[in-house]
C-alpha cells in the first residue's frame, strides 16, 4: 500500500517563455535529506532546508551567463558544483557569497550535465558522450575530449546510479529517429550501447527512472501511451571488448489509463521495487483538465494513491528521502508518501478490532470473502439452496456470456429471474468468477439507462459473498446516485476494501438527506430495532449511583468551582436526551463507524466538506449512551463499540477543529467532546497503572490442586 500525505510548498516559481517546461533545470539532493539544491532555468541557485520550507543559502550568476545544468553537492568535498554557458565549471562552498569570486575553471568541450553520488566524485558527461571524473578534469580543464556519439546523436536524458562501491552513468540518445541507451561502467572502464525496441506508432521514452537492486539495475521508461516498460541491466559485466549495438530487453510493467485530451508529456519515478509515481497522466476515474500525482503499484497494477494537483503539472518530477518534489503552476511543492509492502492483507485497510464486551459483532475481516454480521445465518441459507443440487452434474441453462447478453437487453424482472437461476444452479468455484463479470455489466446498463435499476439482482449478488468493492468500484456510487440506502448498508456490512473517500463521500450522502426522507427506506430490521431501542434505553447508572463504563461522566470532571447541585443541572448524561439523527439515518451513520478505514487517507477527505456538526452531535449521543452501558441492554449483531466512537469524534475535531473552536454554537459541543476524549485517556491510564500486576497473576503457575478448596494470598505490591 502507498499514501501520499499533506504537502507544502517549498518555494515560487517563474515560467519560461516559449517553453513548455516550468522554470526549474533540477532539485538536487543536498548536504543530508533535509537539504535540497533548487536550480532555475534563469540564474539562480538555492539550498532549502526542507523541514523548515526556508532557504539557508542562494547564489546567482551575472546578467548575460547562463546556467547550463542543474548544480550538485559534492558529499566528498562538501562543495557546490556547476556549470554556466556550456563551459564554465564553478566551485564554491556554503560560506561563499559571491559566485564570481569562486574557483572556475574552463574545460574544451561542452557539458551536458553533472553528475553527484552519495560519497563518491562526481562526474562530468559532456554533450559528445564523453565522461570524466571531476577531480581529473579540473586538474587539466583543456584536456582533450573524445567524440563518442556521432555528429548528429543528441543526449535526451542521463543519470548515475550507485551501488557496491560501483558507478555506473545510464544516457539515452536521439539519433534520426532512432533511439539507443548507453551504459558507462568504471570498473573495468566500458561503454555499452543498446537499441530501444520500436513499434508502429510508438514513439520515444518521454521520461526514465532507473534504480539498483541487487546486482542489477532496473530501468523503467514512461512512453506518450501509458506504457511503463522495465528493461534489467547487469551492474558489472565480465566481457570488455567491443559488443556492437545491444537490442534492450524489455517487459511491460504497466498500462496507465488515456484520457480524451492527447498528451504530451509525462514523467515517471520509481519508489521502490513495487511502487511508482507518475504525472502528466489522467486519473482513471477524474474528469478532464485535472491535473493529479498517482502512485501506482506495477505488482497488483492498481491505483493506490493519489493528489489533485492546484495549477498545471509538468514533466517534472524528483524524489528524494521519502519526499516528492513536484513542480505545478506557479510553485514547487513537496508531497510526502510513503509506501508498505504490498499484501492483501494491506490492501484491505484498517478495521479497529475491540473486544467482545465493547462490541459483539465488530471483528477483523482478513481475506476477501471473509464473513462478516449475519453470515452464519445468510451462508447457511444459500448453502441450503444450493443443497438441492448436485454441482458436478447440474448447471445453469445459461453460459454467464449468454447471460451478460441478456443483461444488455431484457427488462428488469426477466433479469432478476435469469440472475436467480443462474446463481441457484452454478458451482461455487464458476459463480465467485462470474460474480465480478454480472455486476459490472448491470452497473454499465443502469448507468446509461436511467429506466433500469435491478436493485433485488444487485442484493443476490451481495449474498453470495463473492463480490467485493474492487471488483465493481462503481456499484457504490450508483447506488448513492440513485439513493439506494439500502443496498449500501448491506454492502458497508460486505465490503471490507472500501476507500476512504468513497466512505466520505457515502457519509456526506446520507447527512445530506433529511430525516424524512430517509424514514420511507427499506433498512436492515436488526440496525433499526437497536436505534429504537437505544433511544428507549434507561440507565442503570442513575439508579445504582454508580460509576459509568468504569470512570466518572464527563460532566463530573469539569471546574471544581461548579457546585453539586449545578453539576447536576448540567450533567449532559440524562439518557432521556433526543437522538439528533432519525432512526434510520443512524442506523446507517452506524456502518460508516465499523468501515474499515486508515486514519491518515482518511483525514484530507474528512476535511474537504461542511463542519459535521450534525454528525459529531450524533456520536456524542452514542457516547453518554454507551457510558450507561445502554447498548448492553440491547441484542443487536453489529454495533460500533466506544473505541470506534472516539476514533471518528478524534479524526472529526482534527479535521475541522479550527472551524469548530470559533463558531460560537458549536461551543459547548466541542467542550463535551473534549471531556468524552479526556474521560477515556484517563480510563486506559489507570489501567495502565495495573497491567504489571495483571500480567504477574498472568505468567503465575497455577497452585496444585489441594482438594475441596483453597485460600492462597497474592502480593501485588
Amino acid at each position: 500500500m502507498a499514501a501520499l500525505y499533506e504537502g507544502y510548498t517549498l518555494c515560487g516559481v517563474g515560467t519560461v517563455q516559449n517553453s513548455s517546461n516550468i522554470g526549474i533545470l533540477g532539485v538536487e539532493q543536498g548536504r543530508d535529506i533535509d537539504h535540497v539544491l533548487v536550480t532555475d532555468s534563469s540564474r539562480f541557485i538555492t539550498v532549502y532546508k526542507v523541514s523548515d520550507q526556508r532557504p539557508t543559502g542562494s547564489w546567482s550568476v551575472k546578467r548575460g551567463q547562463m546556467i547550463s545544468c542543474p548544480a550538485v553537492f559534492n558529499t566528498q568535498s562538501q562543495e557546490y558544483v556547476v556549470v554556466t554557458d556550456d563551459k564554465v565549471v564553478r566551485v564554491w562552498n556554503k560560506d561563499d557569497v559571491n559566485l564570481e569570486k569562486a574557483f572556475k575553471a574552463t574545460v574544451s568541450a561542452d557539458v551536458l550535465r553533472v553528475l553527484s553520488a552519495t560519497d563518491s566524485e562526481p562526474v562530468v558527461l559532456f554533450c559528445c558522450g564523453a565522461v570524466r571524473f571531476l577531480d581529473l578534469l579540473l586538474a587539466s580543464p583543456q584536456q582533450p575530449i573524445e567524440h563518442v556519439l556521432a555528429e548528429d546523436e543528441i543526449i535526451r536524458w542521463s543519470t548515475i546510479v550507485k551501488a557496491e562501491h560501483q558507478l555506473v552513468i545510464l544516457f539515452s540518445t536521439e539519433q534520426r529517429g532512432e533511439h539507443c541507451l548507453y551504459i558507462q561502467r568504471f570498473d573495468p572502464n566500458t561503454l555499452v550501447k543498446h537499441r530501444f525496441e520500436t513499434e508502429p506508432g510508438l514513439s520515444a521514452p518521454i521520461s526514465f527512472s532507473a534504480t539498483c537492486r541487487g546486482s542489477n539495475i532496473h530501468l523503467l521508461y514512461l512512453y506518450l501511451n501509458g506504457s511503463v516498460y522495465e528493461s534489467v541491466l547487469p551492474l558489472r559485466r565480465s566481457s570488455t571488448g567491443a559488443e556492437g549495438v545491444l537490442a534492450l530487453s524489455r517487459s511491460l510493467c504497466l498500462s496507465l489509463p488515456l484520457g480524451e485530451e492527447k498528451l504530451m508529456s509525462g514523467a515517471v519515478v520509481v519508489l521502490d521495487e513495487a511502487h511508482v509515481a507518475v504525472v502528466g497522466f489522467p486519473h482513471p476515474s477524474a474528469g478532464p483538465c485535472k491535473d493529479y500525482i498517482c502512485i501506482w503499484n506495477t505488482h497488483f497494477q492498481t491505483l493506490q494513491a493519489c493528489k489533485e494537483m492546484a495549477g498545471r503539472i509538468y514533466s517534472q518530477l524528483w524524489c528524494y528521502s521519502g519526499k516528492m518534489y513536484i513542480p505545478h503552476g506557479k510553485m514547487l511543492s513537496v508531497i510526502p508518501f510513503e509506501c508498505q509492502k504490498s499484501s492483501l492483507a494491506a490492501a484491505l485497510g484498517k478495521q479497529k478490532q475491540t473486544s467482545q464486551s465493547e462490541s459483539k459483532s465488530c471483528s477483523f475481516v482478513s481475506s476477501w470473502t471473509a464473513q462478516t454480521y449475519s453470515d452464519v445465518t445468510q451462508t447457511a441459507e444459500i448453502k441450503s439452496r444450493m443443497s438441492t443440487k448436485n454441482n458436478s452434474d447440474v448447471k445453469s441453462a445459461l453460459t454467464v456470456d449468454q447471460l451478460i447478453e441478456h443483461i444488455k437487453t431484457s427488462a428488469v424482472e426477466d433479469v432478476q429471474a435469469e440472475v436467480g437461476e443462474f446463481i441457484r444452479w452454478t458451482p461455487q468455484a464458476d459463480l465467485q468468477l462470474a460474480v465480478g463479470r454480472l455486476a459490472l455489466e448491470l452497473v454499465s446498463r443502469s448507468q446509461t439507462d436511467a429506466n433500469f435499476y435491478p436493485q433485488c439482482v444487485f442484493l443476490r449478488l451481495l449474498e453470495t459473498r463473492y463480490l467485493c468493492y474492487s471488483v465493481c468500484p462503481e456499484l457504490l456510487s450508483l447506488a448513492m446516485v440513485k439513493k439506494d440506502f439500502h443496498l449500501c448498508q448491506i454492502a458497508f456490512q460486505i465490503f471490507s476494501d472500501i476507500p476512504e473517500a468513497v466512505t466520505c463521500s457515502y457519509l456526506k450522502t446520507i447527512l445530506s438527506t433529511s430525516d424524512s426522507e430517509m424514514e420511507t427506506v427499506n433498512l436492515d430490521t436488526d440496525s433499526v430495532m437497536f436505534m429504537k431501542e437505544l433511544t428507549r434505553a434507561q440507565s442503570r447508572s442513575d439508579e445504582e449511583g454508580g460509576q459509568l463504563n468504569g470512570f466518572c461522566s464527563p460532566a463530573l470532571e469539569s471546574d471544581v468551582s461548579d457546585t453539586p447541585s449545578n453539576k447536576l443541572q448540567r450533567d449532559p448524561l440524562a439518557l432521556d436526551m433526543s437522538c439528533p439523527v432519525g432512526l434510520h439515518k443512524g442506523a446507517l451513520l452506524n456502518e460508516v463507524l465499523q468501515t474499515a478505514y486508515s486514519d491518515r487517507p482518511l483525514l484530507p477527505h474528512l476535511k474537504d466538506f461542511t463542519v459535521p456538526q450534525v454528525f459529531l452531535q450524533y456520536l456524542r449521543f452514542l457516547y453518554f449512551k454507551y457510558c450507561h452501558d445502554a447498548h448492553k441492554q440491547i441484542r443487536a449483531l453489529r454495533t460500533p463499540s466506544i473505541s470506534q466512537i472516539i476514533d471518528w469524534v478524534c479524526l472529526l475535531l482534527d479535521a475541522h477543529f479550527t472551524v469548530l473552536a470559533v463558531a460560537p454554537e458549536a461551543k459547548r459541543l466541542v467542550s463535551d467532546l473534549h471531556k468524552f476524549v479526556r474521560s477515556q485517556v484517563k480510563l486506559y491510564t489507570e489501567l495502565g497503572k495495573i497491567e504489571g500486576s495483571l500480567q504477574v497473576l498472568k505468567n503465575s503457575k497455577r497452585s496444585e490442586d489441594f482438594g475441596m478448596y483453597a485460600i492462597q494470598v497474592i502480593e501485588l505490591f
